[in-house]
């Protein structure tokens, strides 16, 4: 029965790693080239399902993802929480999480989505909850993990 458990996690360690080390499609590398043309310290990951690319542009720090075809399927922009849209700050200032410490903060694109703003927040070092917000500061939802 070990035996049959270790050759499980082999073959499944080996798969993985395989599927880690396939090399980026070229209709991907080609589609975040067209899409990112100025994009500078590109770092791509194969996450199985799809592949993402962390980069620079603009002094910002962005990741995109793409499905194998070379679709663009969203990105997420770092910003700070003084760069949000002023309707975004106030909207948090003014939710029942004002007093809760700001993590961090970003931009959000999906496709077929509208854009949105995620703040990342703590209270007491024990909760923890990621924000999501529309364009007008309305706070669309929460979660408790980020």
């Amino acid at each position: 029965m070990k035996k049959n458990l270790f050759a499980l996690v082999f073959i499944f360690i080996s798969v993985v790693a395989q599927a880690q080390l396939r090399k980026i499609p070229a209709d991907v590398t080609d589609a975040f080239a067209s899409r990112y043309p100025h994009a500078t310290k590109v770092e791509w990951r194969d996450k199985l399902q799809y592949f993402e690319a962390t980069f620079q542009l603009n002094g910002a720090s962005i990741i995109a993802s793409f499905s194998s075809n070379g679709e663009w399927e969203g990105s997420e922009r770092k910003l700070e929480f003084n760069d949000l849209p002023e309707d975004v700050r106030d909207g948090f200032l003014k939710s029942k999480y004002a007093d809760w410490k700001k993590c961090s903060s970003s931009e959000t694109q999906e496709l077929g989505k509208p854009l949105q703003y995620k703040i990342n927040i703590q209270k007491s070092g024990i909760q923890k909850k990621c924000l999501h917000f529309d364009t007008n500061g309305r706070l669309l939802k929460e979660n408790l993990a980020f």
